[in-house]
């Protein structure tokens, strides 16, 4: 019964965290199409190469949770809310891959039946044995968590070696480069110096259970073609977060 949970052939297994924002493109908001399909197509190329993939979608592109609370709508229901928009992209991305050959299981963490599986972790991790990409939707299934955190928490229950979470800059600064042109790159960084300095790598309770499990984070910059192959393939490209050598 244990050895369900082994990587099959001994190959990489790996999360990768898309953003909703990751899935529009230039565009104000919603799905751009060719975007998804280029997205698809390197995840594939990964799968190809021996890859075990998993990815976890956001709902930015859509709506988010905490800006509508914010305005005074119900928290919780404001991230229901946010949560369908992630089963909406889960669905747009299982489409395109699969419009590549790629075999493909949406697994939402809430009920949503007739689009998709539910997340049981045996499923999924047999889902990924056959060489299946599993498209997690929902995040974790409960209010006032972010998909960063769903990330984290999904990659350690199916033993992934790293989390990758593709951005739209190209790895962890000192500060926002977008807008302080002092901000330096940090080519490795703990995740305790993380939490400690605020960096904007992911939040404080991902970053937390990441910590604790010893998973490290890759971040890299979405944009530049071939990154998520590469990235998912092990190259080592933008920045990563891991605990220290022991």
């Amino acid at each position: 019964m244990g050895d369900e949970t082994e990587q099959g052939g001994g190959r990489r297994r790996v999360l990768l965290k898309l953003s909703g924002e990751a899935m529009q493109g230039d565009g104000p908001g919603g799905v751009d199409a060719q975007t998804v399909l280029r997205l698809a197509r390197e995840i594939r190329e990964a799968v190809v190469g021996g890859v075990e993939v998993a990815v976890v979608v956001g709902g930015g592109n859509f709506w988010r949770g905490q800006p509508a609370a914010e305005l005074g709508m119900d928290r919780p229901t404001a991230d229901q809310v946010g949560m369908l928009a992630t089963v909406m992209n889960a669905l747009v991305l299982q489409d395109a891959l699969e419009s590549c050959g790629q075999e493909t299981r949406v697994c939402s963490s809430i009920r949503v039946d007739e689009v998709a599986e539910p997340f049981i972790l045996r499923r999924v991790l047999r889902h990924l044995e056959r060489g299946r990409v599993v498209v997690v939707a929902a995040g974790t299934g409960r209010p006032f968590f972010t998909t960063d955190t769903a990330a984290t928490l999904r990659a350690i229950e199916i033993q992934a070696e790293v989390v990758l979470k593709a951005t739209q800059v190209d790895g962890v600064y000192t500060a926002d480069p977008k807008t302080d042109p002092t901000a330096e790159r940090l080519a490795s960084v703990t995740h305790q110096e993380a939490l400690d300095r605020g960096l904007k790598v992911m939040d404080v309770t991902a970053i937390s259970l990441a910590m604790e499990n010893g998973i490290p984070i890759g971040v890299f910059d979405l944009a530049t073609l071939g990154n998520i192959t590469r990235a998912l393939l092990g190259e080592k490209i933008g920045s990563i977060v891991e605990s220290p050598a022991s």
